[in-house]
C-alpha cells in the first residue's frame, strides 16, 4: 500500500510540474521536493527522468486506447463494412477522451502536456508513443482515410495535426477561456460544451477545399 502511494504521489507532482514548467526545466529534485519522497524512491519506482515522464502519460493512455478500441470497434459493428462518416468519427474520439478516468486536473493538465510532447525536444516520448498507443491511431487515422477520399494523405497529415492543435489548444487553456465567455458573453461553458462547439469545426476543417497550387509563372511587375 506504501508503495502504491508513494507512486501516486509521485505521478502527481511530477505530471503538475511538467505542465506547468515544461519537462526540461523540471528537476527531479524538484518533484521529490513537492511530493516530499527522496530521490531514491524515485529512480527505485521509475529508473529516470524519461521513464518518469513515460509513466505520466500511460496513467491517460492506457485507459484512452482501450476505451478508444472499444469504441471503433462498436462503430465497426453498426456500420458494417460501410464508410463510418467523419464527424462521427470525431465524436467518438472526443467522447473516448472525456470518458477516461479523471485524475486531479484531469483534462486541462494532460492537454497541456500534449502539447509540450510536440513543442519540446522530446524524441523518446513520441518514440514511446508510437511504440505502445500507435495502434489506436493508427487505426482511427486509417478510418478518417476512408470517410475523406478526396484528400491526398499528405493534406490530411497536415489537417489532423492542425486539428489536433486547435484542440489542445482550448482543453488546455480552458479556464481563461471560461473565463472570458462568463465575463464577456455571459455564458457558463463546461467542457461538453466546448465538446459540442469544436466539432463542427473540426469537421470544416477536414473537408475544407485543397489549396491552391501556386502559380509560379504569375510575376510581380516591378
Amino acid at each position: 500500500m506504501a508503495q502504491t502511494d508513494t507512486v501516486t504521489r509521485i505521478l502527481d507532482t511530477a505530471e503538475v510540474l511538467f505542465a506547468e514548467r515544461g519537462f526540461a526545466e523540471t528537476s527531479l529534485r524538484t518533484i521529490t521536493s513537492k511530493a516530499k519522497v527522496n530521490l531514491a524512491a524515485v529512480n527505485y519506482h521509475f529508473g529516470s527522468k524519461k521513464s518518469l515522464i513515460q509513466a505520466v502519460f500511460a496513467r491517460y493512455l492506457d485507459p484512452f486506447t482501450v476505451r478508444f478500441h472499444e469504441a471503433l470497434d462498436g462503430l465497426e459493428r453498426d456500420y458494417k463494412g460501410q464508410t463510418i462518416p467523419l464527424e462521427v468519427l470525431l465524436e467518438t474520439m472526443a467522447r473516448s477522451v472525456l470518458e477516461v478516468p479523471a485524475e486531479r486536473n484531469s483534462l486541462k493538465v494532460f492537454m497541456k502536456l500534449l502539447g509540450l510532447a510536440y513543442s519540446q525536444a522530446q524524441g523518446h516520448l513520441r518514440r514511446y508513443i508510437q511504440e505502445h498507443y500507435g495502434s489506436v491511431f493508427t487505426r482511427f487515422t486509417d478510418l478518417v482515410r476512408q470517410a475523406t477520399p478526396e484528400l491526398p494523405d499528405a493534406e490530411r497529415f497536415w489537417r489532423l495535426h492542425f486539428v489536433l492543435g486547435t484542440v489542445i489548444f482550448t482543453l488546455s487553456g480552458l479556464d481563461a477561456l471560461r473565463d472570458i465567455a462568463e465575463k464577456d458573453y455571459h455564458e457558463h461553458v463546461t467542457v461538453r460544451d466546448l465538446v459540442r462547439r469544436l466539432r463542427p469545426v473540426v469537421v470544416a476543417a477536414l473537408q475544407a477545399p485543397l489549396p491552391e497550387e501556386p502559380n509560379d509563372s504569375v510575376q510581380v511587375a516591378g
